[in-house]
């Protein structure tokens, strides 16, 4: 009597909150044929679809499988309702596979509508287990092809009772209970259901039994990637046997008939992004016809050297580029020569004779392996004695590609750097994991996520698949929750190619890393994340090896792709390995003292930047500036009291040398804050905080924010350090300084000499400060009308400035064209211009064209062609300096009205009133808004448009403006100053327009006296 054999064969492509996959639909079609064709079983598909080509059922697609489906028709398999038991009973699953805590490590096989998050798991492999022990079935198959599927062999260690004794059991999986199962694809077919057809595939009229199937699949499987797990108890079972063939030849079994013999596995990305440029130089580097082309792929952990390998290799699959073959081989896993003899023998059908060593059994594999090119794949080679004794002979038919993370492998073989993705790649490798919907909903965001991710394409899909899975999570809020160690980073879905996470990737490198390397990659964390000047490292280890340490760096960070050469003595770490290797200096016990001298490397830095840098300066300090930053901000706490502020003060200085006082304020302003945490209010650190702070509020025009400060600077340090110290003559300059610009000049004066007497009495006369202090003076003597006083000083600056710091330099320039404003007020216009000239160049030539100080000798220089007519040459000059201090300053800057001013005086000199009308408005509201009413300059904004109605015969409006600006001036500046002679002038000539001659005589009279 005919046994009765039925069979479940279960293939799941579709799933709701997983990726789709390719092959379980094509795996179980190709199994259930086999079945009935040789094997005389009576098979259920699932999902079962209707082919309306021949009108028979097959394995859907695109069909999906509920949890409660999958559930019935085991149970009708094994516990079939209504009708007999079968004498065997096979299932065989392919699909997804899960494995959860749940109290217990437990395996699931995955349904199309699994839902973790909803705690649908999928079904149980423990339920699996609890029914097949309890089934009447006597022969039990079960096959899985899924990850985590070795759980079920645990039914042989489960006690089967008294009824359950007498089974014939068979349990085939490819993956241990613990494990993702190896997805290499063979043709259409994965790795492991392509072994089991070939197995299953009767040679004779002799049946092949589970006892014969699994010894066949351990030949195949010999050396594998990954061993498959088999289980036999019982007597044999017969599977298959030649027989007269149940369906026409033409509609069994249709794999892809590829030329191409290939183990290549699975590829589990939806989309290929940014690599084409990459794939194309690969291919004409391995097309080569003069000697063996040897290819090395290098590049990072997760940046995507076996993917690209793995679609550069299915590609020419299918285009037939490789007839020989394509041998996909695991350098990391195991010998590599038993790799290569398991493909010829599997592959090629190959038979090698008994008794050979490995080495000359690989030698007989090339000297028969098939005819045509062929390509083999070394992936993830860790070093070159790996592959060396294996690698094929000198033909050029064969084509070698390595991927590895060593930049120098080898030096015969071409090498490409595999780079991160682009920022347009990245986001496009994104859409084709979320959707282009929610990419557009967030634009911002989706790029901060890519930036985060450093654009590496293993952190972009994993945290792609993240958020597919939870569609309902924004980007903001994942950009919010992102590190290196979160789930997202950590936990590659089964049908990934890559089967690490991103901080175990990291972790392999590591794990080959001396310990010399490993302290080495730490302290280089330390560094912010932005190109690492080597010059600075060497200065932060003054006392290791210079040699060493560069053979640490190249040898082993560079060649492991751990870090990168960016530019010429500068390196980068990427920024998830730099995060990686911040959680390693956690464990070193020297992390201390690393972090201690990267303060004092960074202060070293901080140094060498001077209060006005010149272009070269800025050249010099730009690279370290995100690193001085990363110790003012992250490791502040390392830093001595002594050495506190001096990070932010370089910092400070650097921008706001530059004039980009906005970029400097929060370091000065965080030096403040950061030396009254540590060491008190009462510290000379304060003192000079305080005073860094104000000068930056001075520069702004922030002239009523500026005078507290520099007065607590003032009263602490006289506090603390006396009366008679060089930091209180500072204070006092500065204050002085601070007071002339608001137009104080009788405060001015005795606050210029006591710090004149103090830097002359500690420093001697002839000290860079006296030439700043006596430069000071001279500017104040100038404004309040002292010429004879002012040169004399003027002149002594600028001879100490040039003794001391050369002819190039800025304070020399400054010198030149405050000398040269004295001689245009004096109306020695001749001397004056050759003065500014050289000002001006040697400030564009120092400083560069975008500096607040170019604009100032701009503005100067157009001043002075103003005053002697030559207006076509001022304009130019007068609107650079405005546009300049506009952007650079802002439009709210005692300056901009400055320009403003005296532009508007210029049109009004060009009759074009109602331009200047405008400008001179703007002026004037501007300079009572920043300065306040009483001003000097307020003064000369109300003198210059009462000038400007004057001109126009507007003199009803004009007497009023000029009466306000002389007695401004007469009591800003007193009697004798030379505005106030112009400005009693001005009101007389307005007085003589109108006829008015008795009062405008005796102003007359006053002006010239």
């Amino acid at each position: 009597m005919a046994m009765s054999r039925d069979a479940l064969v279960v293939g799941i492509n579709k799933y709701e909150r997983f990726n789709p996959l390719n092959a379980p639909g094509g795996d179980a079609e190709a199994v259930a044929q086999r079945l009935e064709q040789y094997g005389e079983f009576k098979v259920t598909r699932l999902p079962g679809v209707k082919d309306k080509q021949n009108n028979r059922i097959r394995v859907g697609q695109k069909t999906n499988v509920k949890l409660s489906q999958l559930r019935n028709a085991i149970i009708q398999l094994f516990k079939p309702k209504g009708k007999s038991v079968p004498d065997t009973a096979l299932l065989y699953f392919s699909g997804h596979g899960l494995r959860q805590d749940l109290g217990v490590e437990e395996g699931f096989l995955a349904s199309s509508d699994v839902n973790p998050e909803g705690e649908n798991w999928g079904l149980s492999l423990q339920w699996l287990r609890r029914l097949l022990l309890t089934s009447e079935v006597r022969q039990q198959i079960v096959i899985l092809d899924c990850c985590y599927s070795g759980e079920v062999l645990n039914v042989a260690e489960a006690d089967p009772g008294e009824g359950g004794k007498a089974r014939d059991r068979s349990f085939i999986a490819a993956s241990r209970e613990f494990e993702v199962a190896y997805e290499g694809i063979d043709g259409s077919h994965s790795a492991f259901t392509a072994a089991l057809l070939e197995a299953l595939e009767p040679k004779s009229e002799r049946w092949v039994t589970n006892y014969t199937l699994v010894e066949r699949l351990h030949q195949i499987s010999s050396e594998f990637p990954q061993r498959w797990i088999c289980s036999n108890s019982g007597e044999p079972i017969n599977l298959t046997r030649c027989l007269t063939p149940l369906i026409p030849k033409s509609e069994t079994l249709q794999p892809e008939l590829a030329a191409s013999p290939h183990n290549l596995k699975h590829s589990g990305v939806i989309e290929f992004v940014g690599r084409a440029e990459v794939l194309e130089n690969l291919h004409q580097q391995l097309q080569q016809t003069e000697r063996i082309a040897i290819c090395a792929v290098a590049g990072m952990g997760g940046v995507g050297k076996t993917e690209l390998a793995l679609q550069y290799a299915l590609h020419h699959q299918k285009q037939g580029t490789y007839p020989g073959g394509l041998c996909w081989i695991l350098a990391g896993e195991s010998v590599v020569g038993t790799q290569i003899v398991s493909f010829a023998r599997t592959q090629l059908d190959l038979q090698l004779p008994d008794g050979l060593e490995l080495t000359e059994q690989v030698a007989y594999c090339w000297r028969h392996w098939r005819r045509g090119d062929v390509l083999f794949i070394f992936d993830d080679v860790r070093n070159y004695r790996q592959i060396k004794p294996y690698l094929p002979p000198a033909e050029s038919r064969f084509k070698v590609l390595i991927t590895t993370r060593r930049q120098n492998l080898g030096a015969s073989f071409e090498r490409i750097h595999l780079d991160v993705l682009t920022e347009a790649a990245a986001i496009e490798l994104l859409v084709s994991l979320i959707g282009q919907e929610r990419i557009e909903a967030e634009p911002e965001q989706v790029k901060r996520l890519c930036q985060d991710l450093g654009y590496l394409p293993l952190g972009l899909e994993l945290v792609g698949r993240y958020l597919q899975r939870k569609p309902d999570l924004s980007l903001e809020k994942m950009c919010q929750r992102l590190r290196l160690t979160h789930r997202s980073l950590n936990n590659p879905d089964p049908d990934m190619t890559a089967q690490l996470g991103v901080e175990a990737a990291f972790e392999l490198s590591w794990q080959e890393l001396s310990q010399d390397a490993q302290t080495l990659a730490c302290f280089l964390s330390l560094f912010a994340l932005a190109p690492i000047p080597w010059k600075w490292v060497e200065q932060c280890c003054s006392d290791e090896d210079v040699e060493e340490l560069e053979d640490i760096r190249d040898d082993e960070l560079v060649n492991r792709s751990l870090l990168e050469r960016v530019d010429k003595e500068s390196y980068q770490l990427h920024q998830l390995i730099r995060e990686f290797l911040k959680g390693k200096v956690k464990e070193l016990t020297e992390a201390d003292e690393l972090k201690q001298r990267f303060c004092q490397g960074m202060v070293a830095a901080a140094k060498q930047i001077p209060w006005t840098p010149t272009k070269d300066d800025i050249v010099i300090a730009t690279p370290m500036i995100p690193h001085l930053a990363e110790a003012a901000t992250n490791q502040q706490d390392w830093l001595s009291h002594e050495d506190l502020t001096k990070p932010f003060v370089g910092l400070g200085r650097f921008y706001q040398g530059q004039g980009l006082y906005k970029q400097a304020l929060p370091w000065f302003e965080q030096c403040l804050s950061a030396t009254r945490e540590r060491l008190g209010d009462d510290h000379p650190h304060v003192a000079k905080s305080l005073n860094n702070l104000a000068e930056l509020y001075l520069l702004q025009g922030r002239y009523g924010e500026a005078e507290p400060l520099y007065l607590q600077a003032l009263e602490l340090t006289k506090r603390l350090l006396g009366d008679n110290h060089l930091f209180v003559a500072t204070s006092l300059s500065n204050l002085a300084l601070l007071y002339s610009l608001q137009g104080r000049y009788d405060e001015t004066e005795s606050l210029y000499l006591q710090a004149l007497e103090l830097y002359g009495r500690l420093l001697g006369d002839n000290h860079p400060f006296m030439a700043t202090s006596l430069g000071n003076l001279a500017e104040l003597y100038e404004l309040q009308g002292r010429y004879s006083e002012a040169e004399p000083l003027h002149l002594q600056a600028l001879e100490l400035n040039k003794r001391w710091l050369g002819d190039d330099h800025p304070d020399v320039a400054a010198s030149l064209n405050i000398l040269a404003n004295l001689y245009r007020s004096q109306g020695r216009y001749s001397e004056a211009e050759p003065l500014f000239l050289q000002a001006l160049e040697l400030r564009k030539r120092l400083l560069g064209d975008d500096h607040p100080d170019v604009a100032t000798s701009l503005n100067n220089l157009a001043l002075l062609y103003d005053f002697q007519g030559r207006y076509d040459e001022a304009e130019p000059l007068y609107l650079q300096a405005l546009e300049l201090r506009k952007r650079l300053l802002e439009d709210d800057h005692p300056f901009v009205a400055t320009s403003l001013n005296n532009l508007g005086n210029l049109y009004s000199s060009q009759e074009r009133y109602d331009e200047a009308e405008l400008l001179h408005q703007q002026a004037l509201e501007l300079r009572k808004r920043l300065l306040g009413d009483d001003h000097p300059d307020v003064a000369s904004s109300l003198n210059n448009l009462a000038g400007l109605y004057s001109s126009q015969g507007r003199y009803e409006k004009a007497e009023p403006l000029f009466l306000q600006a002389l007695e401004l001036y007469k009591r800003l500046l007193g009697d004798d100053h030379p505005d106030v002679a112009s400005s009693l002038n001005n009101l007389a000539e307005l007085y003589s327009s109108q006829g008015r001659y008795d009062e405008a005589e005796p102003l007359f009279v006053q002006a010239l006296e």
